[in-house]
C-alpha cells in the first residue's frame, strides 16, 4: 500500500464535511470524480496532488433503479441461446446513445443486478429490455403474457392459400392453440406480427406451417415502448415518462 495515499472517503468527508459513512455513499452514488474521472469504489485511494471534485448536485438520496432499452444485434444471446455470446457484453458506456439518455448519469452500477425481461433468440435482432426496477420486471416478466410485442419478419417462399388468415389465428405451437394476433404484409417479403406471449421459436414455427421460411426477425416494440432510433448494439435508459 502506498503510504502517500489516503482513502477517497476521508478526503470527501473533509471536503463536504460529512461522516466517512456518508462519504462512502456519495462515492457509490457516482458523485465524486478524481482527475476528471468518476470513481464509484468506496475503497478507492487518492494522493494529495490528485484533483477531487464533488458534483454540485450530490445527494444521499437512494439512487433510482434503471431500465435499459437495448438493440440486440443478431448473433448475440439474450436468454434463449446459451451458446452465443451474451448480449450483456455489449452494455458498455461506449455503446450508450447519449442523445437519448437525457439527465440520467451513466454509472457502472447501472450495469449490475440487471434482470432480462424479454428473451430473444440469437438469430433475431431488435429491442431487449434489462431492468433493476422490480415494477418493470413484474410488468414484463410476471405479467408479460399480457404485453403486446411487435416484430418485422423477413421471409422467403410462397405462402399457402389462406396462410395469412392462419397466421392471424388457427395454428398451434407445442400442441396448444396460438391465441389470435395481428399479422399483415408490409411488402412482398416482409410480415408484421403484433402478438402477446410469444415463445422462442414460435414465429419460425408459424411461418413454416404456412410455407414460409424466415430470413431475419427484428423486434420493434414491447408494450408501448418502441426501439426507435437505436442502432444495432446501442442502448439507452428508459425515460421517466415512458411506460410499457
Amino acid at each position: 500500500m502506498n503510504d502517500s495515499t489516503i482513502r477517497l472517503a476521508k478526503r470527501v468527508s473533509e471536503m463536504m464535511p460529512c461522516s466517512r459513512a456518508e462519504a462512502d455513499k456519495y462515492i457509490a452514488g457516482g458523485w465524486i470524480s478524481v482527475d476528471g474521472v468518476v470513481v464509484e469504489e468506496a475503497g478507492a485511494r487518492v494522493a494529495d496532488e490528485q484533483d477531487v471534485v464533488i458534483h454540485p448536485e450530490a445527494t444521499l438520496v437512494e439512487l433510482t433503479p434503471v431500465t435499459i432499452l437495448f438493440h440486440k444485434p443478431a448473433g448475440y444471446s439474450a436468454g434463449a441461446d446459451a451458446d452465443a455470446e451474451p448480449a450483456l457484453n455489449l452494455l458498455t458506456q461506449e455503446n450508450l446513445l447519449l442523445a437519448e439518455h437525457g439527465k440520467q448519469r451513466f454509472l457502472k452500477r447501472h450495469l449490475a443486478n440487471l434482470t432480462l425481461t424479454s428473451p430473444l433468440e440469437a438469430k433475431a435482432s431488435g429491442l431487449v429490455v434489462f431492468t433493476q426496477d422490480f415494477r418493470v420486471a413484474r410488468k414484463l416478466v410476471d405479467e408479460g403474457a399480457r404485453v403486446e410485442q411487435e416484430f418485422v419478419v423477413e421471409v422467403k417462399g410462397t405462402i399457402r392459400e389462406g396462410g395469412l388468415a392462419l397466421l392471424n389465428h388457427g395454428l398451434t405451437f407445442n400442441g396448444k392453440e396460438i391465441p389470435p394476433m395481428k399479422v399483415s404484409w408490409q411488402n412482398e417479403t416482409r410480415l408484421r406480427f403484433a402478438l402477446k406471449g410469444v415463445k422462442p421459436g414460435q414465429l419460425m414455427h408459424m411461418c413454416r406451417l404456412v410455407g414460409l421460411s424466415i430470413v431475419s426477425t427484428k423486434r420493434l416494440r414491447i408494450g408501448r415502448v418502441p426501439m426507435a432510433s437505436l442502432a444495432p448494439g446501442q442502448w439507452r435508459y428508459l425515460h421517466d415518462y415512458e411506460r410499457f
